[in-house]
C-alpha cells in the first residue's frame, strides 16, 4: 500500500510537501503496517498478531489475526487505527496451522505503539524472539511502520486490494489512440450471455415523457401568465410540430412535451445578524463543512442583502458558477443579478432554436432560466390566422397589437425575475430600435439586458428554414395549400426586412453566419461578467449540423459484481461480452461515419469497453471519470449505511447536492462536465461516449432538458425491445 502520493478531488496527483501539508490540515488517520521476515519458518507455524481490543482483536491467542504472505519470506498485516484508539498494545506469535499444537508467543515485553511512535528498546523493535520447547530460539526480523494517511490513500489502497494487487492492464495507452485494423481471431460475444441484443437494438431518442409527441419549439416556452390567468388556454394539440429554424431532425425537437422548470434550492442563504453585521455562508454540499463569514467582519454588511426576495436568484450550482454568483451579488449592481437575453433577428434566422439551446445549457449549469416566446403570446391573444398584412410596419393596429404582446411577455419575465428567476430568454424579432428602446425602458433598474442578434446570409439555409416554418408552425396549421402559406410568409418576411435595424446600441452579441458550424463571426460589445462570458463561449461553439451522439455505460466491472462504488477494476465476464457486442454495434451503426470518435474516461473499465472498437480515434477524458466517492470509494452502500450512517442519510435526503467526504456531489460533476458539453456542441461528427452512471445521468439530462433535481434519479436501465428484459449496460442516443 503506497503512501508516497495522494489523489486530490479532481483526480490529480500531488506528493511530498503538498501531501504533508494536506494531511496536517485534514488530520488523516493512523495507518499501521506490521511485517515479519520469516525465512526460517519451522514446520506449519503461521505468524499472527494478538493484543489490545479492539485494534488487534483479543489477547486470546485463539483469536489472533493471521498475517498474510507478501512474498516467499515476508508476512504482512496492515490496518487503519481509529482516532480514539491510537495506543496499540500487541505481540507477535507463531500459530500452528493445525490446532492440536500450542501457540508460541514472542519473548519479551509487550510492544507499545502510541500515536505512531514505537516505545521501548530499539533492538526489541527490530527483532522478534521465539523459544521452542527444545529450548531452540528463533530470531526473526520485524518491520513496524506507522504513518498518517489521507482518505485518498485509503481509497487507493482499497482499490488495489479489491483488484488483488493486479496492475492496470490498460495503462500506457496514450490519451488519444486509434486502432488501425481489427485483430485477427477476434471473438464475437454470445448473444445468449447478454440480455440486450445490440445488433438489433433500435436506439431510443431522449424524451422526458413516454407521450412526448411532436412539439413546436416555441410552445415549449413559458406559458403566458398574464393571458392564461384571464381564461385563455396555453395548451396546444400534441400533434403540432416545431421549429422555425433548421434543426438536426426536422420532424422532432428533443425537449419533452412541455417546458421544464429547474427551481432548485439556492446555495446561498442569510445567516442571523450577529453583532449588527450580516454574514454569508456558502453551502459546500450536504454532509460537508460550510464556509462561514466571520461575524466580526462587516465587509458585506452594506452591500450584500440576501433576503427572501432574491435568495432564489442564486444558482443551484457548485464551483465556478457558485463563485461567480457570489461575486455578482457582492460587487455588481442590483439589476445585474437578473439577466435578460433579448433575441433580435429576421424570421427564419435561428432565434428560437438558439433560445432553446441556450435555455437548456443555463438550466443544466444550475441557473433558473425561462424562455419567453412573444409569438406564443401573439397566437394566444390574437389567434393563429394572421396574414402577412398584420406584420406590416404601416399597419397601426397590427403594430399596436404586436407591441402589446411584447410588453405582456416582458412584464411576465420581469415579474418572474423579481420572484427569484435568474435568466430570462426573450424570443422575438425585436427588429426595430423603437421596440428595443421600449424593452430597455421596461427593464431599467430591474434587470440587465443583452441583445443577441442572429444574422444569416446563406440563402440555402434561409430557404430551408422558411419551408420548415410553413410545415410546422401553428401560424400555418390551418393552411392546406403549402404554396399559399409560402407566399404569405415570404411577404411577411419582406415586411420585416423593410424596417429592420441591426443592433448597435447597449450590450450585444451578434452571431453572423454561425448556423453551419463552418466559420462565421461573433461580435460582442460591452459584455462583462462571468455569466455573459460563459454565454458567449457557448454560442461560439454551437451550430446546427446534425450528428448522432451515443451514450453508453461501460461493461460490467468486477466492482459492480461486488456492489462496490468507485474503484478501477477490470471487466467481469459479462462486461467482456458487452464490450464485444458494443464493438459490433458501433461498427455497424457508424460504418459510413469514418470521422466519428470514441470518448472514454481514464478508468480502465471504460477503456477496456472501448478496446475492441477499431478504426476510430479514442480519446480519454478525466472529466468523464465516475463521481469521486472520496473516503467511501471501494465501499458498498451497506457498508456506508453501517459505518457512516449520517453520511448515508444525508445522501439519501439530497443526492443532487450531497458531497461525499473528500469527494464530489452531482453538482460538482456537472461543473467538470461543462467542457465535455461544449466540445460535444462543437463536434460535427458522431461521438460515442463510454462513461459511468453518474456522468451519463448528467450528460443525458443536458440533452433531454431534464431538471437538475431529477439527475441523480434518472434510470440508467432500459428495456430490450426483443425480450422485454432489462439491462444496466445501455445505449442512449441524443441529438444536440
Amino acid at each position: 500500500m503506497g503512501t508516497g502520493t495522494s489523489r486530490n478531488a479532481d483526480g490529480g496527483l500531488h506528493g511530498g510537501e503538498e501531501r504533508e501539508e494536506s494531511l496536517d490540515q485534514a488530520g488523516g488517520q493512523l495507518y499501521v503496517s506490521l511485517k515479519m521476515e520469516n525465512y526460517k519458518k519451522k514446520g506449519d507455524l503461521i505468524p499472527h498478531i494478538y493484543g489490545s481490543v479492539p485494534l488487534v482483536g483479543s489477547w486470546d491467542s485463539t483469536k489472533a489475526l493471521s498475517m498474510e504472505r507478501e512474498s516467499a519470506s515476508m508476512w504482512e498485516l496492515s490496518f487503519v487505527v481509529p482516532p480514539n484508539h491510537e495506543t496499540l498494545d500487541f505481540k507477535f506469535l507463531l500459530k500452528p496451522k493445525h490446532g492440536y499444537m500450542p501457540c508460541i508467543v514472542e519473548e519479551g515485553p509487550n510492544r507499545l505503539l502510541t500515536g505512531g511512535t514505537l516505545q521501548g528498546d530499539a533492538r526489541h523493535a527490530r527483532l522478534a524472539l521465539f523459544k521452542l520447547d527444545n529450548e531452540e530460539v528463533l530470531e526473526y526480523r520485524v518491520f513496524i511502520k506507522a504513518d498518517r494517511v489521507s482518505p485518498f490513500d485509503l481509497a487507493a489502497s482499497w482499490r488495489a486490494y479489491q483488484d488483488n494487487l493486479r496492475p492496470s492492464t490498460v495503462r500506457g495507452i496514450p490519451d488519444v489512440s486509434i486502432n488501425a485494423a481489427p485483430e485477427t481471431g477476434h471473438e464475437n460475444g454470445s448473444s445468449a450471455s447478454l440480455e440486450l441484443d445490440l445488433e438489433h437494438y433500435v436506439v431510443p431518442a431522449p424524451s422526458t415523457s413516454a407521450n412526448s409527441g411532436l412539439v413546436y419549439a416555441a410552445n415549449l416556452a413559458e406559458n403566458p401568465r398574464s393571458l392564461t390567468s384571464s381564461g385563455v388556454s396555453g395548451d396546444r394539440p400534441a400533434t403540432i410540430k416545431e421549429m422555425e429554424v433548421i434543426i438536426p431532425d426536422p420532424s422532432k425537437v428533443y425537449s419533452g412535451s412541455g417546458m421544464v422548470e429547474s427551481k432548485s434550492v439556492g446555495t446561498f442563504s442569510p445567516l442571523q445578524k450577529q453583532d449588527s453585521h450580516r454574514g454569508l455562508f456558502v453551502d459546500r454540499g450536504v454532509g460537508s463543512p460550510r464556509l462561514v463569514k466571520s461575524s466580526s467582519s462587516s465587509t458585506f454588511s452594506f452591500d450584500l442583502k440576501l433576503d427572501s426576495k432574491n435568495k432564489n436568484s442564486m444558482p443551484a450550482a457548485a464551483g465556478a458558477v457558485a463563485a461567480a454568483a457570489v461575486a455578482d451579488q457582492m460587487l455588481g449592481p442590483k439589476e445585474d443579478r437578473h439577466l435578460a437575453i433579448v433575441l433580435v433577428g429576421l424570421p427564419a434566422r435561428g432565434k428560437t432554436f438558439t433560445a432553446v439551446k441556450l435555455t437548456r445549457y443555463l438550466r443544466w449549469l444550475g441557473h433558473d432560466t425561462k424562455h419567453f416566446n412573444v409569438g406564443k403570446y401573439r397566437r394566444l391573444k390574437h389567434g393563429t390566422n394572421q396574414s402577412a398584412d398584420f406584420f406590416r410596419a404601416d399597419n397601426p393596429e397590427g403594430m399596436e397589437a404586436r407591441n402589446e404582446v411584447a410588453a405582456l411577455a416582458m412584464d411576465d419575465m420581469i415579474a418572474w425575475m423579481q420572484e427569484g428567476g435568474q435568466v430570462g430568454i426573450f424570443d422575438a424579432t425585436n427588429s426595430s430600435r423603437s421596440r428595443r428602446n421600449m424593452l430597455m425602458k421596461m427593464a431599467e433598474g430591474r434587470c440587465k439586458i443583452i441583445f443577441l442578434e442572429t444574422i444569416c446570409n446563406d440563402e440555402r439555409i434561409i430557404e430551408r428554414n422558411i419551408r420548415l416554418k410553413i410545415q410546422q408552425s401553428p401560424d400555418y396549421a390551418e393552411e392546406p395549400d403549402f404554396e399559399a402559406g409560402l407566399q404569405d410568409f415570404t411577404t411577411r418576411l419582406a415586411n420585416y426586412e423593410k424596417v429592420y435595424e441591426p443592433v448597435d446600441e447597449g450590450s450585444y452579441i451578434k452571431m453572423i453566419d454561425m448556423a453551419s458550424g463552418h466559420g462565421g463571426q461573433i461580435q460582442v460589445n460591452n459584455i462583462s461578467g462571468y455569466l455573459p462570458g460563459r454565454i458567449v463561449f457557448f454560442l461560439v461553439n454551437t451550430h446546427l449540423t446534425p450528428r448522432p451522439i451515443l451514450l453508453t455505460r461501460h461493461g460490467e466491472s468486477r466492482d459492480n459484481v461486488r456492489g462496490r462504488i468507485g474503484g478501477d477494476s477490470v471487466l467481469s465476464d459479462t462486461g467482456e461480452i458487452y464490450m464485444k457486442k458494443l464493438a459490433n454495434f458501433v461498427e455497424k451503426r457508424l460504418k459510413s461515419e469514418r470521422t466519428a470518435s470514441i470518448w472514454t474516461s481514464t478508468l480502465q473499465r471504460t477503456i477496456l469497453t472501448a478496446s475492441p472498437i477499431v478504426g476510430f480515434p479514442k480519446i480519454q477524458w478525466r472529466a468523464l471519470d465516475e463521481i469521486n466517492a472520496g473516503v467511501c470509494d471501494g465501499m458498498t452502500y451497506e457498508e456506508i449505511k453501517k459505518n457512516m450512517p449520517e453520511e448515508y442519510e444525508s445522501r439519501k435526503k439530497d443526492k443532487l447536492r450531497y458531497r461525499y467526504p473528500r469527494g464530489e456531489s452531482y453538482l460538482d460533476v456537472i461543473q467538470r462536465l461543462e467542457p465535455v458539453i461544449i466540445e460535444l456542441e462543437r463536434q460535427r461528427a458522431p461521438v460515442v461516449v463510454i462513461s459511468h452512471q453518474a456522468v451519463l445521468r448528467a450528460l443525458y439530462a443536458y440533452f433531454a432538458d431534464r431538471p437538475l433535481k431529477e439527475i441523480p434519479h434518472i434510470e440508467n436501465i432500459i428495456n430490450d425491445p426483443q425480450n422485454g428484459k432489462r439491462t444496466q449496460n445501455h445505449i442512449l442516443a441524443s441529438l444536440p
